[in-house]
């Protein structure tokens, strides 16, 4: 059983502008028709995406015919002539939409003007591919009991209109360039926290490679490019740094700060202090205590 009027009323009430720091979509409509006949040669300024529930028909796009049945996607894009014909009537889930280029960044955009042009304008996928599921936790129902929360029908939302740029094959290298990016602010993110609580260990880049599951030449190049500098010199600065925050918030012991730290002995821990912070850790301490 689907609940085709409150559901989209309620999506169309509540999901008409879904955004995140990557990407805004206004959405003109969400729409479910259970028996949808034949619909005049028309075209959009907006992408239209519709998925085929039960029944077999033909969809016209810029003159070219394509089969429709159970399971197919078929994306109407911005500016093109098409129509939907069919002698037992289909059974649609759709989404009307455009993507907001004022708050969307680059690559998201990109991937959606490689969506408006491509020629793979519909798509056979069976009804467990991760689309398929996506509109059924939106638009279909069977119990209330297992409605989504209203608080998860945007994100739901915003997570299958992104979907059909992967759905229709439209990502493209400069979209796979991004995520390749985006994975390795994330590894350097981990390695950072993980060098941060372990301080007070040795810490080497065979180590810290194996906790990431990467190489060590790959860990190393992610420092060199991300950060600017070398793996080596940031376990240095951040050794120095948490030192620096012992000294003024507590009275431990120089010799225990040290150990804290990670500085394999107090006259190491002098030198590399000193040569950091024009100072040694004692003096430090007192100007710093001095001044508070």
């Amino acid at each position: 059983m689907y609940l085709g009027k409150e559901t989209t009323s309620l999506l169309n009430e509540i999901a008409t502008v879904l955004q995140t720091s990557e990407a805004s979509f206004k959405v003109h409509y969400w729409g479910v028709n259970p028996q949808l006949f034949d619909n005049p040669i028309h075209k959009h300024s907006f992408f239209e995406i519709c998925y085929v529930l039960t029944g077999v028909g033909e969809y016209t796009d810029d003159g070219v015919e394509y089969q429709l049945q159970a399971g197919t996607h078929f994306c109407s894009r911005p500016g093109v002539t098409h129509q939907i014909r069919t002698q037992a009537g289909l059974f649609l889930l759709y989404v009307a939409f455009e993507v907001d280029e004022s708050l969307t960044q680059v690559p998201v955009r990109e991937a959606f003007e490689r969506l408006s042009e491509t020629m793979k304008v519909c798509v056979l996928k069976d009804d467990q591919h991760p689309t398929s599921l996506l509109w059924k936790s939106l638009l279909l129902q069977t119990d209330e009991d297992k409605n989504l929360p209203a608080a998860a029908v945007p994100s739901v939302a915003y997570a299958l209109i992104q979907s059909f740029v992967t759905l229709f094959g439209a990502q493209g290298p400069k979209q796979e360039m991004h995520v390749k990016r985006k994975n390795s602010n994330m590894l350097i993110q981990q390695a950072k926290l993980y060098i941060r609580d372990n301080l007070a260990r040795p810490l080497s880049l065979v180590e810290v490679a194996h906790y990431l599951n990467v190489s060590e030449r790959h860990l190393s190049r992610l420092f060199s490019a991300g950060i600017g500098e070398s793996f080596t010199d940031f376990i240095r600065r951040e050794r120095v740094r948490q030192a620096t925050r012992l000294l003024i918030s507590s009275d431990l012991p120089i010799k225990k700060i040290a150990d804290l730290t990670g500085f394999s002995s107090v006259h190491y821990f002098t030198r590399v202090f000193m040569e950091d912070m024009k100072l040694p850790p004692g003096k430090f301490r007192r100007e710093r205590k001095h001044l508070t």
